[in-house]
């Protein structure tokens, strides 16, 4: 595959996820936030992978998800991340280039291992997060293929990415190449407590650099400390070109300018699993948006993407979801 032509480029951190069906006894026991991500060292990713029973194992991460979702509804996309040149990272590799996506990042031949993350469904089908991020701290500037950059139509960054101080590096050469390339440059904020962990330089990030916002009704409340969605509105309105802000069973809101689009959410039989809803969508709509459809169709995208993957377990679709949509 050649570097021309990509629809998207997406950066974050490269991880392999534990999904885990469980209930709220199980958070309270062991001391577990529900319904956020936390971060969590080696040693507890052992101790709390010894007392659950996978349902499913793959490779994931949140950017990750989101351009294999992009891949498979007919887009073109390549992802940069770290991982160790060990089993889980072998893994990785192959899952995420059998998709058809370009990844090619070095791998790292010391240090901490490939990360993986804890997802624990609970019976109301929310998920709870417990990432050991390993060698995705390790990402550097020197990993960001400028050519690659250059070659994507978006570069998209992954929030989450944010913690260690040589990823921002990466972010801002990314962030850099891109738009000295006439490209965008889209942000995903991830988490709530993401944001409250980098407000201040998510709002610079936002003000200074960043085309297209992806964002939950918390996350961006959060971002300028609304009072309320409404708000929140007003403020993102004046700083990106797009915002497209997911609001759960009530849809999405798509935000251009004075434009404000109300998408409604896609059909659900039963919602399984609300992992990967975020990653889903945003590749949905970065697919329409790359092809050059208008806003609420992009949001349509979305919304379908989203409502395939929460229909079952694990945060990747399970038919190809170029099925879903009309081109």
């Amino acid at each position: 595959m050649s570097k021309a032509g990509f629809n998207v480029v997406a950066i974050g951190n490269a991880i392999v996820d534990v999904i885990v069906k469980t209930n709220t006894d199980f958070l309270l026991e062991n001391e577990i936030e529900k319904g956020v991500m936390t971060l969590i060292d080696a040693d507890q990713a052992e101790g709390l992978y010894e007392k659950v029973i996978p349902a499913l194992e793959t490779s994931g991460g949140s950017a990750a998800n989101t351009i294999a979702g992009l891949v498979s509804m007919g887009g073109s996309g390549a992802f940069i991340g770290k991982v160790r040149d060990d089993e889980l990272g072998n893994i990785f590799r192959r899952d995420i280039q059998s998709l058809g996506v370009r990844f090619d990042t070095p791998l790292a031949t010391s240090g901490a291992g490939t990360a993986r993350c804890l997802v624990l469904v609970t019976d109301d089908a929310d998920r709870t997060m417990n990432t050991y991020l390993g060698a995705c701290v390790g990402l550097e500037a020197e990993d960001v293929d400028a050519d690659l950059i250059r070659a994507a139509q978006v570069t998209y960054l992954e929030g989450y990415l944010w913690d260690p101080e040589n990823a921002k590096e990466a972010f801002r050469k990314a962030m850099e190449v891109a738009h000295g390339a006439g490209r965008l440059v889209a942000l995903t904020l991830s988490d709530p407590f993401c944001v409250d962990r980098h407000r201040a330089e998510f709002v610079q990030l936002v003000e200074g650099g960043v085309d297209i916002l992806f964002a939950n009704e918390q996350e961006i409340i959060s971002l300028y400390e609304a009072k309320n969605l409404e708000e929140a509105v007003r403020q993102v309105q004046t700083n990106c070109k797009v915002a497209a802000l997911t609001l759960g069973a009530r849809g999405s809101m798509v935000v251009s300018g004075n434009q404000v689009y109300m998408v409604e959410a896609a059909p659900v039989e039963q919602v399984v699993d609300t992992t990967g809803a975020g990653d889903l969508y945003a590749a949905g709509f970065l697919f329409g948006y790359t092809a050059g459809f208008d806003h609420p169709t992009c949001g349509s995208y979305g919304a379908q993407a989203s409502a395939e993957v929460i229909s079952h377990y694990g945060a990747r679709p399970k038919i190809r979801l170029s099925d879903l949509v009309a081109v």
